[in-house]
């Protein structure tokens, strides 16, 4: 009896852990998102294709600041680029924020 009762709180724990934190996850989302999203046209390595896809490494893209790399991944930064407009196109807040996150590590490299 003594064993059922542990079982079932270790149960229930567990489900209230997984249900309270949504981003219980051992991958790196931003990552996962910007493969899917950004390196058809940036590349994996996030060094772009001149002229078109400009460099999320080179070190004008490295001056940015978050908010502005934000802007530019959620909004389509000041010239509005509807592709990467992400917020329109199912991308939470913290879905952006983690492909920022993504980016500036990429610049690290």
């Amino acid at each position: 009896m003594k064993t059922m009762k542990l079982a079932v709180l270790v149960v229930a724990i567990a489900v209230a852990l997984f249900i309270l934190i949504p981003n219980l996850s051992w991958a790196d989302d931003g990552a996962a998102t910007f493969k899917a999203k950004c390196a058809v046209c940036h590349g994996a390595d996030g060094a772009g294709k001149a002229p078109k896809f400009p460099s999320l490494i080179s070190d004008d893209a490295k001056k940015l600041s978050d908010a502005d790399l934000t802007d530019y991944v959620a909004n389509g930064g000041p010239k509005k680029l509807a592709m990467h407009a992400f917020s329109t196109k199912g991308l939470s807040a913290d879905d952006i924020k983690a492909v920022v996150s993504a980016i500036r590590g990429l610049q690290k490299k």
